[in-house]
């Protein structure tokens, strides 16, 4: 049966991607090295020189996403791109590019929203300052948000500070933050997200001190986690991975404070997370406009198999296990559409906030033949299910949402530099070590979208 759920005129159907995933050109107009610059390919990643070119291709993607019925595009604005060094003079080149990549958004009638940091550190600050590990590098980046928000909130209503920002509240953060050198200790570790929390603390200030009719939200890839069984530490477990590395950052945009079983947690363990004077004042005046999170799976954790004394942010590190009573694909990422509906109305529920989910998506194993039209059926039956759950949380939960915001559309290396993990719906014709002729070719699930976005998604 047709979903006949009205859905508000206003809303939004995207793309979200990264800068070092999409642009290529990584030494041309005078853009600096970023951390990614220079990583070598490996025998099962691509290097980031090329990514797919859209610095050269923009266009012609953006002609895609007007075909398909999109209505809003997240892109990231590359510092390096921007700001050499990271700390020096700004590169007008390099605004230049993002100028006319926006303006070719609003001449379709697609959205544009900013992100303003997505992993690649600047080189330069990477090595000088070991990335956010170092105060100053709050300050570098402030300078850099301040310029791109001054130049671009004319053109740009919706704005990110930092991509999944509770990863850098887990091990990931030593890879993303530009940290090139240390012991990797949970202190430094907790340094970090509080760096980066007091860089997008201040970004909110400066928008809604000067450009109030901006939206400003805060992001998270959302831990969605199950006990793996009804053992009270099971649940227990949970619910410290939900309090740390959910709940301890919405609290914080939403209310200006982190969560007390996380400060707590700091004061009893004597971790230094370089909490100056000031900074908690600063944090105290965060108020997001909108809420938002990636999603692509959920977990579950299995408490016995979770050492003593292991901090909740490395929980999932040592009890993750898969859910047997869910699919997967092949990087055993679980197929949870009902977890979606899940995360959104919590959300909402608990912030009454507006919610906006700008990555979902699937990663597939795919290979053109360069004559037939790649048949990517379980893209579409994800999409469709995690579409049909976002309902579900707005018309019978009662849940507020913005829009909804697929993952790559168009064929993009994965995080970690994957060619082979495509999420889109047009292929874009490279390998991991091979670039061909980076020819876009729609997907089966081109044509899906299309439809269905064509009454704004009111029936699937």
């Amino acid at each position: 049966m047709p979903d006949k759920r009205k859905m508000p005129e206003n809303f939004f159907w995207g793309n979200s991607v990264s800068s070092m995933q999409t642009e290529g050109a990584w030494d041309i107009d005078g853009k600096g090295n970023s951390v990614y610059d220079i990583r070598e390919a490996t025998p099962d990643s691509s290097d980031w020189k090329v990514a797919i070119d859209e610095y050269h291709r923009y266009e012609e993607d953006l002609d895609l996403m007007k075909e398909m019925n999109l209505n809003m595009y997240r892109i990231q604005i590359s510092w390096s791109r921007c700001n050499p060094t990271g700390d020096g003079a700004f590169n007008e080149e390099g605004f230049a590019y993002y100028e006319n990549l926006i303006d070719a958004m609003i001449a379709r009638g697609i959205t544009p929203m900013i992100c303003l940091y997505h992993f690649d550190m600047p080189l330069n600050l990477s090595k000088k300052e070991n990335g956010f590990v170092s105060r100053k590098v709050v300050s570098d980046f402030f300078r850099f948000a301040k310029e791109v928000i001054d130049r671009f909130a004319g053109k740009v209503k919706y704005w990110i500070t930092f991509n999944e920002h509770n990863l850098y509240f887990q091990e990931e953060a030593f890879r993303i933050s530009g940290y090139l050198k240390g012991e990797k200790t949970l202190s430094e570790m907790y340094q970090i997200l509080h760096h980066t929390m007091l860089a997008h603390a201040k970004v909110d200030e400066y928008i809604h001190a000067n450009y109030p009719e901006l939206l400003l939200g805060g992001m998270l890839a959302y831990e969605e986690v199950y006990p793996a069984t009804s053992k009270p530490k099971d649940v227990l477990a949970a619910r410290k991975i939900q309090e740390f590395m959910n709940n301890n950052l919405y609290d914080a945009f939403a209310f200006g404070h982190y969560s007390n079983e996380v400060m707590h947690f700091i004061a009893t363990e004597k971790i230094d997370s370089d909490f100056q004077k000031n900074d908690m004042a600063i944090i105290s005046k965060m108020h997001a406009d909108f809420l938002a999170f990636s999603y692509y799976r959920s977990d579950v954790v299995n408490a016995d198999k979770i050492p003593n004394n292991v901090s909740p942010n490395e929980y999932l590190k040592f009890g993750g296990e898969m859910n047997r009573f869910l699919d997967a694909n092949e990087w055993n990422w679980t197929i949870d559409p009902l977890g979606f509906r899940d995360v959104i109305t919590k959300i909402y529920n608990r912030y009454h906030l507006p919610v906006f989910p700008i990555e979902n998506g699937i990663g597939l194993r795919e290979h053109w033949d360069g004559i037939h039209q790649i048949e990517d059926d379980t893209r579409i039956k994800y999409h469709e299910k995690h579409i049909k759950a976002l309902k579900d949380a707005m018309f019978i939960d009662g849940a507020k949402v913005l829009g909804y915001l697929a993952w790559g559309l168009i064929d993009i290396p994965s995080s970690h530099g994957d060619m082979e993990k495509r999420y889109g719906a047009v292929y874009v014709n490279r390998t991991n070590h091979d670039l061909k002729d980076l020819q876009r070719v729609p997907k089966k699930s081109f044509y899906w979208f299309k439809s269905i976005l064509e009454k704004n998604g009111d029936e699937l």
